[in-house]
């Protein structure tokens, strides 16, 4: 009999929806706690033994959390995990995949993080910020503002987030550049280009958004050098990982005026010291790692795992599966 391990409350909201494939399953659920359950009867982390596991994003955090990645590294008999996650930097997904389990990432958070990239650089060029210092001042002000229809976005990165990001700035009229290893036009963006390009196109763009896998070929990517190139005016957007960028230099980068702002929901170290400068750089929106976090995350993911289950069970091809050799590169 296949076993699931699953968090509770998830398992919960879609015992209803499960396929018709999965009706002989068996389901470990870690409770609040982290307590192990089977059948209602408490089980040693050893017992469980899954053979596919469902993250998801609620557990991120959570107390059961620690429990849950320990039963799927201990698992003898895992096969399969489904992540909550768009990218596999974290290195349990390492030692997961070394062990033999396949991984399948989340693309759940594509349109709830095109979103909020929208919303940030809007804000910037729409003059949020002192439109919203006249309005506490009862001041009756005009201010011109940028229009991003006029625009050169670079996408680096252009997988499912990189794409429902194109495509909505192209939705304002941006023409958008889209950057992926794989050479080859995309029906998403006006122009494509390979990693190696980068430099050349970044004099050119308006809006520069970072969304690459975190990898020894990544990290730090936007450097001293990369900044430098960046055009005057521009806005630098990294909803990836932290390290894709050095934050000293985009800290003197920022003091130097160029790139003009920066709207950064990830950082190396997190949560973010109270005393980092990137509070309160007057050239920085920040937020708390919190750019997926839209009411549609959930229902999305839920869908995604009910989708590739059903498929597992029936031998099908997996969404979503990330090949061994990028995940343990």
């Amino acid at each position: 009999m296949t076993r699931i391990l699953a968090y509770e409350p998830s398992l919960k909201r879609i015992e209803a929806r499960l396929p018709e494939a999965a009706k002989g399953v068996e389901f470990v659920t870690v409770d609040d706690s982290g307590v192990l359950k089977l059948n209602g009867r408490e089980i040693a982390i050893e017992d469980a033994n899954p053979e596919i596991g469902w993250m998801t994003v609620e557990l991120f955090g959570a107390p059961a959390s620690r429990n849950f990645f320990v039963t799927l590294l201990k698992a003898p008999a895992l096969k399969w995990v489904q992540s909550a996650a768009a990218g596999f930097d974290n290195p349990a997904f390492k030692s997961l995949v070394s062990n033999g389990a396949r991984l399948t990432t989340n693309n759940a958070q594509a349109l709830s993080m095109a979103e909020y990239v929208l919303w940030g650089v809007l804000d910037h060029f729409q003059r949020g910020p002192d439109r919203r210092a006249a309005q506490s001042r009862h001041d009756w002000t005009r201010p011109s503002y940028r229009e991003i229809g006029r625009m050169n976005w670079l996408i680096i990165g252009f997988g499912a987030i990189g794409q429902a990001v194109a495509v909505r700035a192209h939705a304002f009229g941006a023409h958008v550049t889209g950057v992926r290893r794989t050479p080859g036009q995309h029906p998403a963006a006006q122009a494509m280009a390979t990693p190696d390009q980068v430099i050349s196109l970044l004099p050119d763009a308006d809006v520069v958004v970072l969304l690459v896998p975190l990898s020894p070929s990544t990290t730090h990517m936007a450097d001293a050098d990369f900044l430098a190139a960046m055009k005057p005016g521009s806005i630098l957007v990294n909803v990836g990982r932290g390290d894709l960028v050095d934050e000293p230099a985009l800290l003197a980068a920022l003091d130097a005026g160029k790139p003009e702002h920066a709207l950064l929901d990830v950082f190396h170290e997190e949560p973010l010291p109270a005393d980092s400068p990137f509070w309160d750089h007057p050239r920085v929106t920040l937020t708390g790692h919190a750019s997926s976090i839209g009411d549609g995350l959930g229902p999305r993911g839920e869908a995604l795992f009910l989708d590739n289950l059903e498929r597992y069970l029936t031998g099908k091809p997996l969404l979503n599966e990330a090949d061994p050799k990028d995940v343990l590169a």
